[in-house]
């Protein structure tokens, strides 16, 4: 599903159930020591994700521990990301010296609850949502949950790279109902590749009751 959105220079990995062919390092268990199962299934089966696509890359097994603000840290050279969800646990990874930034989300493709469309979005960003919801599609989408997710991918590209927090208004999200979507960052651009990072271009789609959205920077050159 996800590999239908992502460019050629990275190798990914998915599981649309939880996993236990995979032994977590002590320091990864330590994590999760006092975590519900819930939290223990996802944690590894998205770790088990992670590894399978990092050996495509030709990086052995090494632990993936969570750092601050949840963003995992990935071995040396390698820019990544993951995400997981009820029925959906994914991980993407890339060399650091081909790709600048990864963000990746999935979420249940079901409206969001009361309240938090207003809370995550921009008064152009809902307007477009009422344009997509209007637009005649033949199968309904949850547009505001597709909205939701960009968002998260693009905290997710953000972060890694700038080591600074977003809040969700602080990107206007266009998407397109092709499958892609631009976004534009609302705040004093940080230098990327010697440029200023003024926005992420970025692809969605949805499957199996799910939305799952991706963000890949690649090198300038």
């Amino acid at each position: 599903m996800i590999g239908d959105i992502l460019p050629a220079a990275v190798r990914w990995s998915q599981s649309f159930t939880d996993r236990g062919d995979v032994e977590l390092f002590p320091e990864e268990r330590a994590v999760i020591a006092n975590a519900v199962a819930k939290r223990q299934a996802e944690f590894t089966t998205v770790r088990a994700c992670a590894r399978e696509a990092l050996a495509e890359l030709g990086h052995a097994p090494s632990p993936l521990i969570p750092g601050t603000r949840g963003a995992p840290g990935w071995p040396d050279g390698v820019a990544g990301s993951m995400t997981h969800c009820l029925g959906y646990r994914a991980a993407v990874v890339g060399h650091a010296h081909e790709i600048a930034a990864v963000g990746i989300d999935a979420e249940p493709l079901q409206p969001l609850p009361d309240g938090v469309l207003e809370a995550i979005s921009r008064p152009e960003e809902r307007t477009v949502l009422a344009a997509l919801t209007h637009s005649g599609a033949a199968s309904p989408i949850a547009w505001d949950r597709v909205l939701f997710s960009i968002k998260e991918s693009i905290y997710k590209a953000w972060y890694p790279v700038t080591g600074k927090p977003l809040d969700f208004p602080e990107a206007s999200v266009r998407i397109s109902p092709d499958g892609t979507f631009t976004a534009r960052l609302l705040v004093p651009a940080p230098q990327l590749d010697g440029r200023p990072l003024t926005g992420f271009d970025g692809r969605w789609t949805t499957g199996n009751g799910l939305v799952v959205t991706s963000i890949v920077v690649q090198r300038a050159g």
